[in-house]
């Protein structure tokens, strides 16, 4: 049951990585290949799509409930995953501050309204479907193919966190006060490495660095008379 939990997990989070394409497509003319890892798949889809089927199960029959429970689940993980996120890079990885009804930036009505959604198809159509599909397929073959895809995940969770670690030492070492020259800052270095920072930068061009912003509100509070 673990494998077949996992390939899951993989495919709601390629697909979820297809989803931020498309979206970023539409937003901002370009592709742009977000998400935290360096590979294919954006895990908060995953583990999103799979709290829905486990918790969510019951309510299969019932679309309302399902949901209001998917809106309440998805905006709790994506407030705490930017929140632990932050806590641990030091960096604010999306920011709905600009958008009407938000909470600490974390989430916003805009971004819940689809989880509603989702959690629907998910659990009502998408899941069902894809259960049969991996249930055609030998034990044996499932659990190899879950196997090595474990062992590429872990893989990339080891060299996206050390990219990341790397980017938090380059901001942390910079002594600007300013966000867009620590931007530009970031920038360079990452074009004086290699592919991977680029990938970083790419994804999560508005991140902001929560010590320079409370240097930038410190620095305003100073000017004032």
């Amino acid at each position: 049951m673990f494998y077949t939990y996992f390939i899951l997990f993989i495919i709601y989070s390629f697909i979820g990585w297809i989803g931020e394409i498309v979206f970023s497509i539409i937003q901002l003319k370009k592709a742009v290949n977000r998400g935290f890892l360096m590979g294919p798949w954006c895990p908060i889809y995953g583990c999103g799509c799979l709290l829905l089927v486990i918790l969510l199960a019951k309510y299969a029959t019932m679309p309302l409930a399902l949901f209001a429970l998917s809106i309440l689940i998805c905006s709790l993980l994506e407030y705490f995953t930017s929140w632990i996120m932050e806590v641990i890079f030091k960096m604010r990885w999306w920011d709905y501050s600009d958008l009407k009804y938000n909470i600490n930036g974390r989430i916003c009505l805009e971004s819940i309204i689809p989880f509603g959604l989702i959690g629907v198809l998910v659990v009502m159509f998408v899941n069902p479907f894809l259960l049969k599909l991996l249930n055609l397929i030998p034990k044996i073959i499932l659990n190899i193919t879950a196997v090595i895809l474990l062992a590429i995940f872990i893989l990339d969770v080891i060299i996206s966190s050390n990219v990341i670690f790397n980017f938090k030492s380059v901001i942390k070492d910079s002594r600007k006060d300013s966000t867009e020259a620590i931007k530009k800052l970031v920038m360079k270095k990452f074009n004086e490495n290699n592919i991977l920072y680029m990938r970083l930068a790419n994804a999560f061009p508005t991140l902001h660095h929560k010590l320079n912003k409370k240097k930038r509100k410190r620095k305003r509070s100073k000017r004032k008379p």
